[in-house]
């Protein structure tokens, strides 16, 4: 967008604040609500981190705002239709920002892949939320909200199933420090969906073989639920759920030595391919739902931007703390994603 098209954007309502904006995240996520028509106001806890945009975006504004400051968090979304926290860690950063966004009246909608602070926004706010008729979305993003969609999709509107095995593999995982940062903050236990309800993780985590789709193939997995689980929770009755990544990807992110992502085209994604694989069974049927695509941080991005203009444009289906197939009709939301292939298949 031209100086002038952000002009006049702002001047039209469109202004959506982007915490945590120099992030390696959020840098994908201002570029694409600046495609979609959107203008980004900058903020963050880090204001030498904000002026460093400034060569980058010389045309937006920026603001800093500390999470423990809620004046400044609500000056912050002044003038704004929007805030999406790009800011990990989220058990941090989640509860003063949407605290904010219900001040001031406007969505949210974060990236995050912490069950714990999901499941602390549902818990503390969704009323709250509901009264108010907002929206608020966390874990709108590859870990979450991409997993929930095709689940969702998967169902075909029913909101029960006996079992959901979601599956994760990754060419490689080359962690982001803020991804470094938040897996050291999120010592609390993982959780899966076991005889309906939420409950901890076993250990060991069980490991098994998963068949993906080419170009992966037969992978080792190991139990790894992320964020998912606390979104399936809150629209999903189902007897049991579990997740599992590819140990290649496991190994990488655990090994300290393992680089940050480079890029590798004009839009700053890595070359790294993923595919997420979610099987269900219901009342004796079987249901597979696949999403392929390039860069699990990019790919964050179109789908954050695509929930935001949904909400803005009154397509959500349920105000509150939701959850990402609880707010959209979840095979059009997948559709609509250029950035990602996704297939639906009964009975595999």
């Amino acid at each position: 967008m031209s100086h002038a098209q952000i002009r006049a954007a702002a001047s039209a309502g469109k202004t959506v604040a982007v915490y945590g904006a120099y992030g390696h995240t959020a840098g994908f996520v201002i570029d694409e609500l600046l495609r979609r028509g959107l203008v980004p106001r900058l903020c963050g806890r880090d204001a030498a981190k904000l002026a460093e945009l400034a060569d980058a975006y010389p045309h937006l504004q920026r603001c800093q705002a500390s999470i423990e400051d809620p004046q400044a968090l609500d000056r912050m979304l002044q003038g704004a239709v929007a805030v999406l926290n790009c800011a990990g860690p989220f058990l941090d950063t989640a509860a003063p920002v949407l605290e904010a966004a219900l001040r001031a009246g406007l969505p949210y909608l974060d990236l995050c892949a912490e069950q714990g602070a999901v499941l602390d926004l549902a818990a503390d706010y969704d009323e709250q939320a509901r009264a108010a008729g907002i929206v608020a979305i966390p874990a709108m993003a590859f870990f979450g909200g991409l997993a929930d969609l095709l689940t969702t999709a998967a169902l075909g509107g029913a909101s029960d199933a006996d079992a959901v095995e979601i599956a994760v593999a990754l060419d490689r995982w080359h962690p982001t420090l803020g991804t470094r940062v938040t897996g050291q903050r999120n010592q609390r236990p993982r959780l899966v969906i076991a005889d309906g309800r939420l409950a901890p993780l076993a250990q060991p985590p069980a490991a098994r073989e998963w068949t993906f789709p080419p170009p992966f193939g037969a992978q080792a997995t190991l139990a790894l639920p992320f964020s998912e689980i606390a979104t399936l929770s809150r629209h999903l009755r189902c007897a049991q759920v579990d997740s599992y990544m590819n140990l290649t990807a496991v190994q990488d992110v655990r090994d300290p030595g393992t680089p940050t992502p480079a890029a590798v085209d004009e839009s700053g994604r890595s070359a790294q391919r993923y595919v997420v694989d979610v099987q269900v069974r219901r009342h004796g049927r079987s249901y597979r739902a696949t999403a392929q695509g390039q860069d699990i941080y990019a790919v964050s991005a179109p789908l954050i931007v695509e929930a935001l203009v949904r909400i803005l444009d009154s397509r959500a289906k349920a105000v509150g703390v939701v959850a990402p197939g609880q707010a959209f009709d979840a095979a059009d939301f997948l559709t609509s994603l250029t950035a990602l292939e996704w297939t639906l298949d009964q009975n595999p």
